[in-house]
């Protein structure tokens, strides 16, 4: 069935097309924060260096940010119900070679295979609700479900790997996660229907190539500048990555099948999708994706309990993102992308001003804050990914949506590793103080992204 199909959705097979895509990305969301909790644990069972665990918790985002934009496009001309569940097999695989590594290096190889089938899963789940569900209320709810899932799967992967991490060992959570994903690659292919764009815009497979390896020479750039920005391999990696990706834009604007159309960004819908995704993941994403690490370390918090203190952040994301279709339809998607991202900021702003004496019910208020407003953010972004895109390639713009959140996501992360881990000092005080700037620079990020995404007005 193509989006010019004139047979209207019955009503089962939205809500099959809805369950399953917001399950895989829940499932693909738990398998991306699972280390979160458990990276001392994880790190040491695999003898992992500073390195190396830096590694362990940049991987799987590598994978996500090459390929989500290439398996969006693959999805809207190939089929989205094929592309999912060929990425949730792929997801599947990685997650159980993650949970039989003998060492760093087959785990973080296994991570980015993660990162490449739940690129396929996320981008095509955006694709199959867009399809299945019409503009208006009834996507705007499926869309909340769909932010619902997004802030579900980051607070179930810490409690699931911090669980087992106590009764078991870590290994267990993803052993679960691979047959979860494995049952529902099958779950989809049987459940959804087929469904693909009438007006293919054709396989580009240069520009796909040069996407990926120059997100992922970036990407790898950032991890390893952090061991030493002058060291050679950061330096080398960054040149790799601008010749790749001017190469890329260049192609695209030449090419009658580009993958991209970089004229959308011209599209002040699709600008400020775009930069309301990538400060999120350079915001609010950032900062949590370094708190378990820093509640361990400085504040004497286990593994669950930061896991639980995480909940009480992405938790309320859920039940917001949830809620969220009850926002008036007078309130553009816009206006709530920006005022979404002005909460975070200031959910940030309240986790900040930190003693080294703190406890968690200290850090609560501002989470929460930073929870309701992240709900409306995901629920604003799922929809508006797809609305901000021609008809029919709900995928592409799914894919390029999530690829600026987990560029942002990257990038937010080096910043946060940069300014709140002092490079000699490692004492309670020294990371509390870092913690305290962190969030105040993230929350500028997400203050600079609410002003751009304010002013992408539509011309008239």
């Amino acid at each position: 069935m193509t989006d010019s199909a004139l047979t209207p959705i019955s009503t089962t097979n939205s809500t099959r097309a809805l369950a399953i895509a917001a399950l895989g990305t829940l499932l693909t969301l738990m398998a991306f924060t699972a280390p979160l909790a458990t990276i001392n644990s994880t790190a040491a069972d695999l003898m992992s260096d500073a390195a190396g665990r830096t590694w362990i918790l940049s991987s799987m985002s590598i994978g996500l940010a090459a390929a989500l934009l290439t398996t969006g496009t693959i999805a809207d001309d190939f089929g989205r119900r094929r592309t999912f569940a060929l990425g949730a097999a792929v997801l599947a695989v990685g997650t159980l070679i993650s949970a039989v590594s003998p060492n760093t290096l087959i785990f973080v190889l296994a991570r980015i295979l993660q990162g490449l089938g739940g690129a396929a899963v996320i981008a095509s789940s955006l694709g199959i609700i867009a399809h299945t569900h019409p503009a208006g209320p009834v996507r705007a709810k499926a869309s909340g479900v769909w932010g619902a899932s997004v802030g579900a799967g980051i607070a179930l992967g810490p409690l699931l790997a911090a669980v087992l991490d106590r009764w078991a060992s870590w290994r267990e959570a993803y052993v679960i996660l691979a047959v979860a994903t494995l049952a529902l690659a099958v779950a989809a292919h049987v459940l959804v229907e087929e469904s693909k764009s009438d007006a293919p815009r054709g396989l580009d497979p240069v520009g796909a190539l040069l996407l990926a390896t120059g997100i992922a020479a970036l990407l790898a750039a950032l991890v390893e500048g952090r061991q030493g920005w002058t060291a050679v391999t950061p330096i080398v990696l960054f040149v790799l990555a601008a010749l790749l990706l001017a190469a890329f834009t260049i192609i695209e604007l030449r090419s009658a099948t580009a993958m991209l159309d970089l004229t959308l960004f011209r599209h002040p819908p699709f600008l400020a999708a775009t930069v309301a995704a990538l400060a999120t993941g350079g915001g609010i994403i950032a900062l949590m994706s370094y708190m378990p690490g820093f509640v361990g370390t400085a504040l004497g918090i286990d593994a669950l309990g930061a896991a639980v203190l995480l909940f009480g952040w992405s938790g309320t994301s859920v039940v917001t993102a949830l809620l969220a279709r009850r926002i008036p339809a007078s309130v553009s998607g816009r206006t709530q992308l920006a005022v979404g991202l002005v909460g975070v900021a200031l959910g940030m702003v309240m986790v900040s001003g930190l003693s080294e004496d703190a406890s968690w019910p200290r850090l609560l208020p501002g989470l929460l804050v930073a929870g309701i407003s992240s709900g409306v953010l995901n629920a604003a972004l799922g929809r508006e990914a797809v609305a901000s895109v021609p008809a029919g390639r709900g995928g592409m713009g799914s894919g390029a949506n999530n690829t600026a959140r987990y560029v942002g996501s990257a990038i937010g992360v080096t910043v946060v590793a940069v300014v709140a881990v002092p490079s000699s000092n490692h004492s309670a005080s020294a990371l509390t103080t870092g913690w305290n700037t962190a969030a105040l620079v993230t929350a500028a990020i997400s203050v600079l992204g609410a002003a751009v995404v304010a002013f992408s007005r539509t011309r008239r």
